[in-house]
């Protein structure tokens, strides 16, 4: 049975993992013992809801039988290491911060088998960048998961310029054993392809309620009733997460896609105030997380 390390068990670590596990994959997840507690906990609310309303049919003890927790990343090399687990995926999968992802994937690169495949789960960097620092960038591969990662449906697979072909292949064929379909993106932009549809549409959202030309609820009522979106975008704002979609931003401005991120407050107040969105239970709109427990 192949393994999948997942390098984060923060929102959407936590998410990529449990995907993963009920695809059939053993998973070897690692991050601090409070967010790992954390994961958890909250892996166990959302494969018990899936279970019950029939959208896994493994019980839930089996599913989470396929996970292996360890606090820190050296310590999770070892366990792989040590058990000869056959890791197939590595996912880097910790907050938008370049300096960090560029560290941890150097560290990790060389504890590894040549066989293994590496990915970052950014959400705007570039994967060239991110692998500027790697002995082997070829087998590293940009896998953009969307939040929460159990309800989305989608997932970017970015081919950065040194990324293989034969690896980049590889990455679309996984997204589809989790049941996800990959899009595409040949090439490596700042945000891709659905984040930078979404930042030019949502910089304008942030302008409006900044300006007090209209509410968000008014906004993301008048997406839905007016141009057919499934939901608003400041609820896709909300799933996502307002602490990931202000470092979307705040990655954008540092690209200079100026037309991509907006200098309204409107993100970082709510940020700074601790409503993250769904994940948090308040973000633009309250959520019952008991209620909603994969976010």
């Amino acid at each position: 049975m192949d393994t999948v390390m997942i390098i984060g068990a923060g929102f959407m670590g936590a998410g990529i993992a449990q995907v993963c596990l009920q695809s059939g994959y053993r998973v070897l997840l690692t991050d601090t013992g409070e967010v790992l507690t954390e994961a958890g906990r909250t892996m166990a609310l959302s494969l018990e809801k899936l279970y019950q309303k029939g959208g896994i049919k493994e019980p839930v003890e089996t599913v989470l039988g396929r996970l292996e927790m360890v606090q820190g990343l050296e310590a999770a090399l070892g366990t792989a290491h040590e058990t000869g687990a056959k890791l197939s995926w590595v996912i880097e999968a910790v907050y938008e911060d370049e300096a960090l992802k560029k560290r941890i994937l150097a560290q990790v690169e060389p504890q590894i088998h040549t066989h293994t495949l590496v990915a970052t789960n950014t959400s705007s960097i570039p994967v060239s960048r991110l692998g500027s620092d790697l002995t082997r960038p070829d087998r590293l591969v940009g896998l953009h998961f969307f939040g929460p990662v159990p309800l989305m449906g989608l997932v970017e697979v970015v081919r950065g310029q040194e990324t293989s072909e034969k690896a980049f292949h590889q990455g679309m064929d996984f997204i589809k054993t989790l049941g996800k379909y990959p899009v595409a993106v040949a090439q490596d932009i700042p945000g891709f392809v659905m984040n930078r549809v979404f930042a030019a549409a949502f910089r304008e959202c942030q302008e409006l309620v900044d300006k007090g030309v209209a509410t968000p609820e008014d906004i993301d009522a008048g997406m839905r009733l007016g141009y057919g979106w499934h939901i608003g975008p400041f609820q896709i704002a909300d799933n996502a997460g307002l602490d990931t979609v202000l470092r979307i931003n705040q990655s954008m401005k540092a690209s200079k896609e100026i037309h991509l991120y907006s200098d309204s407050p409107v993100i970082k107040e709510k940020v700074e105030k601790g409503r993250l969105g769904r994940k948090s239970g308040q973000g633009f709109y309250v959520y019952d997380k008991t209620l909603n427990p994969s976010g």
